[in-house]
């Protein structure tokens, strides 16, 4: 295997990358979502720098993906935390549990997507819409609402799943210590909302060592969406390189 085979080289191993060099673009994907309130302090705790905190709030959802560019269908979970950079308003990605490993190391090298392993579902259960994430054979999260209880508009459910992402984006060098260090930003786009529902909700966050997203605990729920998309990722870009503590933009 010559150089220039190996530099054309996406990612290990070698010979059978673990996922294809392409745009994910994902149809029918699928989501619950919870905003609750937290601790305030417990939040500042876990968002980077420069991002500011406005309120203590934090967005629960589990997203169900019925077709996905390369990956095939797959389900995740995680909490996302609005934030402020600078002017612009937008989410800091805190946890994702996905049941793909193509989409966990795609997301994690390609991207900055923090992703893990977990067993995520989403289904409707009579007359709720339920989701829940198992890390291993535990529960840590069960989320229910009520099913198609009432119309959300389609500009609100546009605008609160195209806000801009950020997430911390940390490569570590061979003497243990960050070879990338930045703060990298991305966003959806080609986004189209084919259905939009809000109604009554609920939020159970279990404790687990490996799994901490009861490390932000639920005060108050308030609101919940379920949503059906056609959308597209973008590329992710650095915005801020704590190596060298400056706008990397």
């Amino acid at each position: 295997m010559n150089r220039a085979t190996i530099l054309g080289t996406v990612s290990t191993p070698a010979t059978a990358p673990a996922y294809a060099p392409v745009a994910a673009r994902f149809t029918d994907r699928e989501y619950l979502t919870i905003v609750y309130r937290t601790d305030p302090e417990a939040l500042r705790a876990v968002v980077p720098e420069p991002l500011q905190v406005d309120e203590p709030l934090v967005r629960f959802e589990v997203i169900k993906m019925a077709d996905a560019t390369a990956y095939g269908p797959y389900v995740e979970a995680g909490q996302a935390i609005p934030v402020r950079f600078g002017d612009e308003h937008g989410e800091y990605l805190h946890a994702m549990y996905l049941d793909s490993f193509a989409a966990t190391a795609a997301g994690r090298e390609v991207s900055a997507y923090p992703k893990a392993m977990g067993t995520p579902a989403l289904f409707a259960d009579h007359s709720a819409l339920v989701g829940t994430l198992d890390y291993g054979s535990v529960r840590v999260a069960t989320a229910t609402m009520g099913y198609k209880h009432r119309p959300l508009d389609p500009r609100l459910a546009h605008e609160q799943i195209a806000v801009p992402t950020y997430m911390l984006k940390v490569v570590p060098g061979y003497d243990g210590t960050p070879r990338v260090c930045e703060l990298v930003r991305t966003r959806i786009t080609d986004l189209v909302v084919k259905e939009a529902y809000t109604g009554p909700a609920r939020l159970q966050l279990f404790e687990h060592v490996l799994a901490p997203l009861a490390d932000l605990p639920v005060r108050e729920i308030v609101s919940a969406c379920h949503i059906v998309t056609d959308l597209t990722l973008d590329k992710a870009v650095p915005v801020y390189d704590y190596l060298t503590e400056e706008d990397a933009s």
